[in-house]
Formats: C-alpha cells, structure tokens, sequence
C-alpha cells in the first residue's frame, strides 16, 4: 500500500484510466469493465481493476487539479509499477471550431502552474503525450461516426475561477484548444518516470459561446471518450 492508495501489491492493472471525479471512477467500472473490484477507497478516492476484452484494465480517480493529480499519478509509477495512465476528463473550448462535446487528444498542455517552475529551476518545460497512445487513441476516434475529435494543445489551470481569463487569449492565438486543470502535471510525471500518459477530453462547456451539455449529453459522449481511452490502452 502507499500512502494514498490501500492496494495490494499486484491489485492494480498496468494500464490506469484516471478521471478526476471518483463517482465517474465508479461509473465507468461499473459500464465498461467486467469482474471488478475496488481496490481503494482511501480518502474517498475510489480505484477499480476489472477486465476489458480480457485484458486488466484499472481506473482511479485523481482529484480536481494538478497538485491533486499529482500524488496519485506518482504513487501510480512508483508504487505500483503502472505503465501507462489515460486521463479521462472533461474540459472547456477556448476556439469556435471546437464544438460542445467534440473530443480533444491532448498533444502537449501548457500551464500557469508553478509546479514545473520550481522543478526545472525557472525553465520551460514543454510536458507531452506519448506519441504511441495519440496515435491509438486517434486512430480509434476517427473510427467513429458519433465522435468528432481533435488533436493539439490544452491548457491546465491551477484556476478555475481564474482572476484573469483574458490571458487566455495569448494561449488561443497560439494553438491552445481547451482549458482543463490536470494534465501538463500528469505528461510531467510520466515523462520523469519513464512511462506513457495522455489526456482525452471532453468539451463540457464552451468559452467562447457559453454553450453547455446537459446531464445526459454528459454521460452518452464520456461513454465515447471512455471508449476511445480503453482502444488506445490495449492497442
């Protein structure tokens, strides 16, 4: 066990999907996976290792943001010798063409997190997916007519009632798709460990339009996100 995490050696799978909300943890064990068990409940931060087309799949929530994120991700790679995490989350357009629940496969994230600054000393860090999961998890999008997907770059906010939201409009002009909060410390972390991460989400609400999805939209699209991660895991 670790300190965060009450699993036994061996109860969790190589292959992690993590959202952040731990009731979406539950919820996608409990559709998606067979001959599951819940392997944490520390904190109320629930874990599950089930089998997808026969293959041991587990799924642990995060917490909200990337300090949060943190300390599960690195118990993850170091404790429990995990492979490969697929954040599944949701996130907010920053660009027109980005529609209400389309999906984004996260690129690369850039950040206003402080969390990187101080382990490169003040340099830049560019935190990226691995390249081998982008392509699964493409490759399976473009495979579905229910799902329009993009790829490119996210921003993580250590905000979410950001003071300053017009700085958002540098990050637009230069690429940035969507806002999220966990995933530059996730490829960080990945990238230090010697593992694989990418970050799938999708759009909940738009920032440029104001346009939400319901409750129900939520639940279908996060169905089809969770697909595309499963697809990109076992590939």
């Amino acid at each position: 066990m670790s300190t965060h995490i009450g699993a036994e050696p061996g109860a969790i799978a190589p292959h992690v999907l993590m959202p952040g909300d731990p009731l979406r943890a539950a919820w996608i064990a409990e559709t998606f996976l067979d001959d599951v068990t819940c392997y944490n409940e520390v904190r109320g931060m629930l874990g599950f290792t089930g089998t997808w087309r026969g293959e041991r799949i587990s799924v642990q929530g995060s917490g909200m943001g990337q300090p949060s994120l943190a300390i599960y991700a690195t118990e993850l790679f170091t404790d429990y010798d995990v492979a490969s995490i697929v954040r599944v989350g949701s996130c907010g357009a920053l660009v027109e063409k980005v529609g209400i629940r389309d999906v984004i496969l996260a690129t690369g994230a850039c950040t206003d997190s402080g969390m990187n600054r101080v382990r490169f000393e003040g340099l830049d860090y560019a935190p990226v997916a691995d390249f081998g999961l982008l392509r699964a998890a493409y490759d399976a999008a473009m495979a579905r007519e229910d799902v329009t997907a993009w790829t490119g770059l996210i921003f993580s906010g250590d905000q979410f009632y950001a003071p300053r939201p017009e700085i958002m409009t540098a990050m637009v002009e230069h690429g940035v798709l969507a806002i999220e909060m966990e995933a530059s410390a996730l490829y960080t972390l990945a990238a230090r460990h010697g593992r694989r991460a990418l970050a799938i989400c999708t759009v909940s609400d738009h920032l440029v339009t104001g346009a939400e999805t319901t409750a129900q939209e939520r639940e279908q699209t996060f169905g089809a996100m969770v697909e595309i991660a499963l697809e990109a895991v076992v590939a």
